[in-house]
């Protein structure tokens, strides 16, 4: 289900990212986005596929692929533990390389206008309840700010503010996230041992001890048509 959730997410970026032509405004900048992207896709699917190699493992009873599951999940402890302390260390890097790009398009707005550029400031201020940097909003730009603060004539925050703020208070929550996911994998990863250990243990395999079962079933059946014949 992590993986899963990690493929959807990240597939959900990269198409909101090209609807809204993020890749066209901003091409140089978006090269950390577009790796932590891919990087979020390629680490749901080497998610779901390790879990698939763990379950096949666990329920044939095969050491060789139980070995294997407890390797790639060994490396996939390591990775989740050290995205979270670079995503809690770098944080505040990310927040003024995010709270840039948001200057960048409010400032040029009013002279170009562009529909893309429209729709990014309307998701930059709908997502995070702000609008402008400080200054008197032009009309151009207030068309894009959340309606309900208008007709009430109440202030807007600053939205670098608001993404500083953000970054600094959902920063725990991210390395508590990533933490949380290396935490159930070490559990997975104890299991896969101890059943690693106890197949070794074990004189015989489960799927050893089930043919010798159908043989001596086979061996029975034909000593039983044999009585009756001979009867």
């Amino acid at each position: 289900m992590v993986g899963f959730g990690l493929v959807c997410l990240g597939t959900w970026f990269r198409v909101i990212t090209t609807f809204i032509g993020l890749y066209q405004m901003n091409e140089q900048k978006t090269t950390p986005f577009t790796f932590g992207v891919t990087a979020l896709v390629i680490s749901g699917i080497l998610i779901m596929m390790v879990a698939v190699l763990g379950n096949h493992g666990a329920c044939s009873h095969k050491k060789s692929a139980l070995n294997v599951f407890s390797g790639l999940l060994s490396f996939l402890i390591i990775i989740n533990i050290a995205v979270g302390v670079t995503a809690f260390m770098w944080r505040g890097e990310m927040s003024d390389r995010l709270g840039n790009f948001y200057t960048k398009i409010y400032t040029q707005y009013p002279h170009t206008r562009r529909n893309n550029e429209t729709m990014v400031l309307k998701l930059f201020h709908k997502t995070l309840d702000c609008c402008g940097i400080g200054e008197p909003i032009e009309q151009f730009v207030l068309d894009t700010c959340p309606e309900g603060n208008i007709p009430k004539q109440i202030p807007f925050n600053r939205c670098p503010r608001v993404i500083q703020d953000m970054f600094n208070s959902n920063a725990p929550l991210v390395l508590c996230g990533f933490l949380g996911m290396a935490g159930i994998m070490m559990v997975a990863l104890v299991c896969s041992v101890v059943l690693s250990r106890h197949i070794s243990q074990s004189p015989a395999s489960p799927s050893e001890n089930g043919s010798q079962w159908e043989a001596i079933h086979r061996q029975c059946i034909q000593n039983l048509c044999r009585d009756l014949l001979s009867s």
